[in-house]
């Protein structure tokens, strides 16, 4: 699974125990992963997933044994539009990895935004622009979103709320995910 963030603004609001968290990740933002290696998502390059309803989690810093919402769950809300992959998750504060979340984004730790995903075959297209490398995602499955203490992008922005607290949230699916770098 690759990963790829951004940073935002964070904001953090609660009422009535629930805390809301959104997000955006904008698509056509190029960013440095490495020194000659520029990546980009094209628009809609998380549809596929995401229009067919299939489960999604919003987890604290890619680890699947904290997650703050899923869609299974009904916590987490997801859009994909020409601009931007947009989000609105209910987290509740009922967990110590929720609780340990909103202390470290009011503390102005979590910077940002990272999407948990798998290229798609044929997804991607790589070309050469002077001595860089840029890759352009054009398909990926996603699987996850993460705030983050340090993401690769800098242009998402992600925002915490807070208001009504649900039910629960979604147990993980046992999955743990390693960093992988796309290499050209």
């Amino acid at each position: 699974m690759l990963w790829g963030g951004f940073t935002g603004e964070l904001e953090l609001r609660s009422e009535g125990g629930e805390t809301r968290l959104r997000g955006r990740f904008p698509y056509a933002t190029a960013t440095a992963l490495a020194s000659g290696r520029n990546e980009l998502f094209a628009a809609r390059a998380f549809a596929a997933r995401i229009d067919s309803g299939a489960d999604i989690f919003l987890l604290s810093g890619h680890n699947f044994e904290k997650p703050l919402a899923s869609r299974a769950a009904g916590s987490l809300d997801l859009r994909d539009g020409d601009d931007a992959m947009t989000f609105e998750a209910r987290i509740d504060g009922g967990t110590s990895w929720a609780k340990d979340f909103v202390s470290a984004h009011r503390a102005g730790l979590i910077k940002g935004l990272s999407p948990g995903f798998r290229v798609s075959p044929g997804g991607e297209r790589i070309e050469r622009r002077g001595d860089d490398l840029l890759r352009t995602v054009t398909a990926a499955d996603l699987f996850e979103i993460s705030a983050v203490t340090k993401p690769a992008y800098s242009a998402a922005q992600i925002e915490a709320r807070a208001w009504g607290v649900p039910a629960k949230l979604a147990a993980t699916d046992g999955l743990h995910r390693t960093l992988n770098r796309w290499r050209a």
